[in-house]
């Protein structure tokens, strides 16, 4: 298997040598190309600074962060910008679409600041569009769509340019029911389909449920983990509500 992501021994302080923050406590896991990796924690835990953190958008205060054979903790001015462009893809939960391009311009744009020829935009915005049934709405403006079709054209966004690792932030968080196993279905494809490697944080029991394994992090650590195997989504659901229990996490979310 080909590791995409060593995470080793990462520390994140916050604050100063009077009132000093621990957000990450000597975090160490890796994911393997091909693998859809949730982490999950309470408000407060630590898991949106990891994934900052392996985002590039934040640096960590101790440890390293290797993707794609590359540590990112060295990464720095137009290196890094570079490297963030090229081999990372985002997802949000407020789909950072720019209102002033068509959707085919949002997906395009990643692709053009790559420089890659109008021709070989054109073939691949196509085959992705048919793929997550968003071609039909190219011509139109983000304004002029649902939240569950903004959310496949940034997942279309995300996954144009190969990226080695798509990081998902809350993805399924700004849609309603139906949109968001919509969108987790859309994940499920990309990542069997197009190989794609996903890290998503979700707070969410019903979301976490779509990925292959779970990290479960608490007070800055790693307090858990759950491997899906042969498990169905349900049993993996049922799982996961076990593991909140013991984290005191939040237990409204049903099937």
């Amino acid at each position: 298997m080909e590791t995409v992501l060593e995470v080793k021994n990462i520390e994140k302080y916050y604050g100063n040598r009077s009132n000093i923050t621990k957000a990450i406590d000597n975090i160490s896991f890796e994911v393997e190309k091909g693998e859809f990796v949730g982490i999950m924690g309470a408000s407060g835990s630590g898991k949106t600074t990891l994934l900052n953190c392996i985002s590039t958008i934040d640096r960590v205060t101790a440890g390293k962060i290797i993707i794609n054979g590359n540590d990112i903790t060295k990464l720095k001015g137009n290196k890094l910008n570079k490297f963030r462009r090229d081999e990372l893809g985002f997802i949000f939960q407020d789909f950072n679409l720019l209102d002033t391009l068509t959707c085919y311009e949002n997906i395009a744009l990643a692709l053009t600041i790559q420089k890659v020829k109008a021709k070989e935009i054109d073939r691949r915005i196509m085959e992705i569009s048919e793929k997550l049934g968003v071609r039909n709405i190219l011509n139109k403006y983000p304004y002029e769509i649902s939240g569950g079709q903004k959310q496949r054209i940034a997942s279309s966004r995300a996954i144009i340019t190969n990226p080695k690792l798509v990081l998902a932030d809350e993805p399924t968080g700004a849609l309603d029911s139906k949109s968001a196993r919509q969108l987790l279905e859309n994940f499920k494809f990309l990542n069997e389909n197009f190989d794609a490697t996903i890290l998503m944080v979700t707070h969410d029991a019903f979301t976490a449920s779509y990925s292959d394994r779970i990290l479960f992090i608490k007070d800055g650590k790693i307090f858990n983990e759950l491997v899906k195997g042969d498990h169905t989504r349900k049993e993996f659901f049922e799982k996961i509500i076990e593991v909140q229990t013991l984290l005191g996490g939040e237990l409204n979310d049903v099937l």
